[in-house]
């Protein structure tokens, strides 16, 4: 990697000293030299730019937003760079907030909903074109000469219908006007937060509201969903055709190929891929990824693609690595698909969102009576899942919300998302899953390091559920034909 030039401050004047870091050290620039950048550059204004797809679907929620906080003023930021090491960044990603509301992915940027009479004004503050005059374009380290050229302010404007501003204005001007009620959401912009000093409990409720404004997806984030399945279906397709590779080398063999599919595809993975083999799909978030892929185990792969517009698929598949279950393991995998079936049954309008997970857990727990792992002798169903005697090898909860987080609506209100019932629009996941650790003496030695999850991303629809990652088989005669086809 190229290492990045010491940045000119905005407030450096064209004709202070300007310097260049090489090696560690900084040297002069010649004068010749900077003249020269500062000219002989083609004009690059984009004058034909249409409004991105989700610039209207991002403008009702904002009148959404609008509505349940008149009078006040409304921050939303999408986040800084965050420092990896020494003076390399991880990559950006801008928050989900912020995001949701403007279809713009910008780093530093901020959203920013003034209250005026009959609702609120938005504008947008955001980095403008790098400054060639000064130097920034081509000496700051995220300067456009090394980063990438931006969208100028007017072409932000044509693209996401707000209208925009210099962010490196924007602390200055909203600490500037005291006088109107402010809440920020918190977590993205450390030097916003210092300079607004907002009511920590206001600002959690702003962050609540929005987190449940996405519980219910609209037609435009339904296709970003079904794009997100449909790469991950490729993702998984891309793993079972180089097993043969992962079993030479590791299950960072099957990360890698997973995580090459969502970089062509989409924006990147929306998570740590798990790809846990053998006992390591007892571990419920194994992300090291970096044991032996051995045939007659079974692989554990929970992995979702990202699209380009923040949207995650979040899909699991327990395969056989040699191709063919054992007999112990297909017995373990049909009790997790019953259990999987039952709680996408479960899934449809006017039903609460526990329903799915109380279906699947029904179905564990009569399977571990029936192996005798429970005793039946002394527990009938209803007290085991009374007790949550079935914990011991179910683990988790059987899903959750997915969106533009794969844990999506995380800080929604209880009444909203857990308590709630469920509405066409609706994203979640249906995943459970039965775990015998390697050291758990309570089951029989061959259950031992065995673990079996199987996830898909269910939509609510008006008259039941939808799929959306159906493309990818699941009851074990078919995912043994899916894999002998690949390898074939």
């Amino acid at each position: 990697m190229a290492e990045n030039p010491e940045g000119l401050g905005t407030e450096e004047s064209a004709d202070q000293p300007i310097k260049r870091r090489k090696n560690g050290l900084y040297d002069a620039v010649s004068d010749e030299l900077a003249a020269s950048m500062k000219s002989g550059w083609a004009d690059t204004e984009l004058h034909d730019l249409a409004p991105v797809a989700q610039a209207p679907y991002a403008a009702a929620r904002r009148a959404a937003l609008s509505a349940a906080f008149p009078g006040e003023r409304l921050v939303v930021p999408a986040g800084n760079l965050r420092t990896r090491a020494n003076d390399t960044e991880y990559s950006f990603r801008a928050a989900s907030e912020y995001a949701h509301l403007t279809g713009d992915q910008t780093q530093d940027a901020v959203l920013v909903l003034n209250p005026v009479a009959g609702g609120h004004e938005g504008v947008l503050y955001l980095l403008p074109r790098s400054d060639r005059e000064n130097g920034e374009f081509w000496l700051d380290g995220q300067g456009e000469l090394w980063v990438g050229r931006r969208h100028s302010l007017t072409e932000s404007e044509r693209l996401l219908g707000l209208p925009a501003r210099d962010v490196r204005k924007a602390a200055e001007e909203l600490a500037a006007d005291t006088a109107v009620p402010t809440r920020l959401v918190r977590g993205y912009d450390a030097g916003l937060e210092a300079a607004l000093a907002t009511d920590e409990e206001r600002d959690e409720e702003l962050r609540t509201f929005l987190s449940g404004l996405r519980l219910v997806k609209d037609e435009w984030e339904v296709e970003q969903l079904r794009a997100a399945c449909a790469a991950t279906v490729n993702g998984f397709t891309d793993v079972v055709r180089e097993l043969a590779q992962a079993v030479a080398t590791s299950e960072r063999w099957i990360e890698g190929t997973f995580w090459r599919r969502a970089r062509v595809e989409g924006n990147d993975v929306g998570y740590g891929s798990i790809a846990a083999a053998g006992p390591h799909a007892t571990t419920l978030h194994w992300v090291r990824n970096d044991g032996e892929v051995r045939p007659g185990e079974l692989l554990l792969l929970d992995a979702g693609v990202e699209t380009s517009t923040l949207y995650t698929a979040d899909v699991t598949r327990t395969l056989p690595i040699n191709g063919t279950f054992n007999p112990l393991q297909r017995k373990i995998y049909d009790a997790v698909y019953a259990a999987q079936e039952a709680g996408i049954a479960a899934v449809k309008p006017g039903g609460r969102f526990r329903d799915f997970h109380d279906a699947s857990q029904r179905v564990l727990a009569e399977h571990l009576l029936a192996w005798g792992l429970l005793d039946a002798s002394v527990y009938d169903v209803e007290k085991v899942l009374e007790l949550g005697l079935q914990r011991r090898w179910t683990l988790h909860g059987t899903g959750h919300m997915l969106g533009m987080d794969v844990h999506d609506c995380a800080h929604a209100r209880r009444e909203q998302y857990v308590d709630a019932d469920l509405v066409p629009g609706m994203c979640l996941t249906v995943e459970p899953g039965l775990y015998f650790q390697a050291d758990d003496l309570t089951v029989p030695e061959e259950y031992r390091g065995i673990g079996v999850r199987i996830e898909d991303d269910i939509l609510v629809t008006a008259d039941g559920n939808e799929n959306l990652s159906a493309g990818l088989p699941r009851a074990a005669d078919e995912v043994e034909a899916w894999m002998a086809a690949l390898k074939g």
